[in-house]
């Protein structure tokens, strides 16, 4: 019989739980964490930002060739710096996104030629054109050769022409850069037909790439990707030809991206197949494919692909309960001998489960093992994930014969979740705090004036994402409204996140009111579309008892896919587990006790170092309190501040990921602990109104500003500048954060795509030297987001100025400032 733990969610459901299986004596081999890059993930130089892109370990990523007409930004050799300097891997160059059009203009070779040359010699050029890879052609199944034509002698035709093209560019790369890395042919499809022809082809003329690479964009790809994994390995053999590694440069639909539950089924067929893989482009470069809300800040989907990052060891087989079947329960393991972890991600399907763990060794874990379940929800491609929250920490005996099962109750189809496997030591875990919390879909609600829609699903997976595959739009006549009825266990304060879209092109309102009682003020801020999902979270307070919540038309439109609705039991708080922290140096790890939170404690001596990633839901001051045996230092925005065992520390976090890094003289850390919910006390701020202006710079009246005006026509000139007098109460680091709002775009004709383009200004503090900072596109002229930048202040006057010379400035609505240790 196994171990069994207590269940974690609601309780069983009628029908027998779903089975997967993870069996830690049957590795596949060291994790390689393939599965995690994205076509023009990166746009520019701090999109996204550093925090967010470093915690994921991305091993590749797809971009256009420096100055590609193809989109406005995303250049390889521009977005490289910020790619390699947060740990990257490689990056592909989509040679012919030099081209504007879509599909590319056909002008043939000899018009591409020259292209190639300037191309392959720019990246050659660069100190890092190893870490390059040449993808010469995209798609040529369905773009300029027409590969997939069902007509034999035609595809022989198209084929021939397509062979000779290949071997002159291939041929032309390596004249110029004789150790190029070069991948192909790249089509939109697998093509059994076209492959073993150009296996032979490309080996009879010395012309193989280094990476093959192909899509795999359907949600069929679920069902058929491991079919044509096998059989191009078959191809290859049957050609003779040594495996290529194999990176699938573009994977997914927009309804997977963002969802923790879509996501995990993908990654865990190509890790478990060792190959790399990108997903794809099909809206806005930048967001790593919609998994990075803002610049900075993490969505349901950034959190799974943190989980992914965290595997460490070798993955071992998982049997799903239906493998290679679309939408079911998948998943991926990992283990670790050397830190005595083993790691289960799994999602796809809602309801109950059973994760039975196989060959438990007693000389890795003992005879008891702390399990941690933790769930990655579905936010939207816009909505803010706070750490997710862990659902049980629990104690079990392994049984006799090496087995052990991790019951999940009432599973979200939409969510991931993430099963960490420990020693148990002595001690009792913390018991798991799970909220009271309830879901509400819109498409369910008491509709008027609206209509239901339905979004992506299989049979239309290019549709966006929508929790149940509905939403209610058309809320745009002056009575229409989406009345809730909801039912609370107690009175108090309940936490209502509403899962939304507004396109109307500036903030929208809705009017809240809770049994048609006074209303107030919902505004949401503007989406890319109103189906590209983001979240606004508000509160209500409410008695025991059944309730109907209101949300009315405001101002402009706004489409509503869900809320959901949590009790508050206190300020926002996370533990953040020692044992699970990025590690540098040759820490230990030491379960002699599952006190806290479980997973027991990382021990830290000279020369070591774990790196935390915390979230804060707002710009401000939090509470941080390391739980270790002595004292330890804290990393954060450049500032180094010791922090006592047990004590509460008050630090500046920014919105979003904020990665802390904590050393030791020598220290048994369990966690590093984080509560409240951003303090702007202590701070100073100053509206667009304070500051300097000269050289054409401008205060705008704006309704949506927060004094009612913003420093417009700012920049584009050395003249142009707005300078800010701030008065510092002592010298140090501060975080200098930055309101602002900025909506330029370059229309390039693609129907999918959007082609946001990014701003930048020169931040001078003082007489340090300027600092260029990259202000993503805000997507509409009136929604101010934010930008944090360390600065170092003295204390008095300080003088802290923005301008452009080159280009125009955001528009800057005010600044604050905080110092880091406050």
């Amino acid at each position: 019989m196994a171990g069994t733990l207590p269940a974690a969610g609601p309780a069983a459901a009628a029908a027998d739980p779903q089975r997967l299986t993870v069996d830690l004596a049957t590795s596949e081999g060291p994790v390689m964490l393939g599965a995690n890059g994205a076509l023009y993930g990166l746009s520019d130089d701090g999109v996204p930002s550093d925090a967010a892109l470093e915690p994921l370990k991305i091993t590749s990523i797809s971009q256009k060739p420096e100055g590609g007409a193809q989109h406005p930004n995303g250049d390889a050799l521009t977005v490289s710096k910020s790619f390699f300097r947060n740990g990257g891997g490689e990056i592909n160059v989509m040679m012919q996104d030099i081209y504007a059009k879509w599909p590319y203009e056909d002008l043939g070779i000899d018009d591409y030629l020259p292209k190639v040359d300037r191309i392959v010699r720019e990246v050659a050029a660069d100190p890092n054109s190893d870490r390059f890879v040449y993808i010469p052609f995209n798609e040529p199944d369905q773009i300029w050769y027409k590969l997939g034509v069902a007509d034999q002698a035609q595809y022989e035709v198209n084929r021939d022409r397509f062979f000779k093209d290949w071997k002159t560019v291939y041929q032309r790369i390596r004249a110029i850069d004789p150790d190029a890395r070069i991948a192909g042919p790249n089509e939109a499809a697998y093509h059994p037909r076209l492959l073993r022809d150009f296996l032979a082809f490309a080996k009879r003329e010395n012309v193989l790439p280094q990476v093959m690479t192909w899509h795999e964009l359907g949600s069929g790809s679920l069902r058929d990707f491991q079919a044509h994994y096998d059989d191009y390995r078959a191809l290859e053999r049957e050609a003779g030809i040594t495996p290529l590694k194999i990176n699938i440069d573009e994977y997914a639909n927009r309804r997977d991206l963002s969802v923790p539950g879509q996501l995990v089924q993908w990654v865990s067929m190509f890790e478990r197949n060792k190959v790399y893989a990108n997903a794809a482009y099909w809206d806005a470069a930048g967001n790593l494919s919609g998994h990075v809300v803002r610049s900075n800040i993490p969505n349901g989907g950034w959190w799974f692909f943190r989980w992914y990052a965290g595997l460490t060891g070798d993955t071992v087989r998982v049997t799903p309960p239906q493998a290679n079947t679309i939408d079911t329960l998948q998943g991926l393991a990992s283990l670790d001998t050397s830190r005595r972890q083993a790691q289960v991600l799994l999602g796809g399907s809602g309801g109950d489960s059973d994760v039975v763990v196989e060959n438990v060794s007693p000389s890795l874990f003992g005879g008891t093992v702390t399990a941690t379940v933790a769930e990655a929800a579905w936010s939207g491609y816009e909505g803010q994930h706070a750490a997710p929250r862990v659902l049980a920490r629990t104690k079990v005996e392994v049984a006799d014969d090496g087995t052990l099962t991790v019951p999940l109750r009432g599973m979200h189809k939409m969510s991931a979740y993430r099963i960490v496997l420990t020693p148990g030591g002595s001690g009792t875990p913390a018991a798991a705090s799970v909220p009271w919390t309830a879901s509400y879909e819109a498409e369910d609600a008491a509709i008027t004036g609206g209509q239901v829609y339905t979004q992506g699903t299989v049979s239309n997976a290019n549709g966006y994402a929508a929790s149940g595959t509905k939403d209610v739009g058309s809320l745009n006549t002056a009575t229409s409204k989406v009345d809730f009825t909801v039912t609370v266990p107690k009175a108090g304060t309940y936490d209502l996140a509403i899962l939304y879209g507004n396109q109307s092109g500036a903030p929208a309102t809705q009017k809240l009111s809770v049994d048609g009682g006074s209303p107030v003020t919902v505004t949401y801020p503007s989406t890319e579309n109103w189906t590209y999902r983001a979240k606004k979270d508000v509160s209500v307070e409410l008695a025991a008892g059944s309730h109907v919540l209101t949300l009315a038309k405001g101002d402009a439109e706004v489409t509503l896919d869900r809320v959901d609705l949590t009790a508050r039991t206190g300020a926002p708080s996370a533990s953040y587990e020692a044992t699970l922290a990025d590690i540098s140096g040759k820490p230990a790890y030491d379960y002699s006790s599952s006190a806290g939170t479980g997973t027991g404690a990382l021990v830290l001596a000279d020369g070591d170092k774990a790196v935390f990633d915390v979230y804060a839901p707002r710009d401000g001051y939090y509470t941080v309190v390391p739980q270790a045996s002595a004292a330890v230092k804290l990393g954060l925005h450049g500032e180094t501040v010791t922090a006592a065992p047990g004590r509460p520390l008050r630090l500046y976090l920014v919105a979003g990921n904020n990665r802390v890094a904590m050393t030791a003289g020598h220290a048994a850390v369990r966690s590093l602990d984080v509560s409240c919910d951003g303090s702007a006390s202590g701070t100073l701020s100053y509206e667009g109104a304070a500051a300097t202006l000269a050289g054409g710079a401008r205060l705008v009246d704006s309704a949506h500003a927060s004094a009612g005006s913003y420093i417009g026509w700012l920049g584009n000139s050395a003249a142009s500048t707005a300078a800010f007098t701030v008065d510092a109460p002592s010298s140090g680091r501060y975080v200098l954060v930055v309101h602002y709002a900025q909506n330029d775009r370059r229309d390039n004709g693609h129907a999918y795509n959007t082609d946001i383009m990014s701003r930048t200004a020169d931040i001078t503090v003082g007489t340090a030297a300027p600092r260029k900072v990259t202000f993503k596109n805000t997507w509409s002229w009136d929604d101010y987001w934010t930008v944090g930048v360390p600065v170092d202040l003295k204390k008095g006057a300080n003088k802290v100025t923005f301008g452009n010379a080159g280009a125009w400035a955001p528009n800057i609505d005010r600044i604050e400032l905080g110092r880091v240790v406050g």
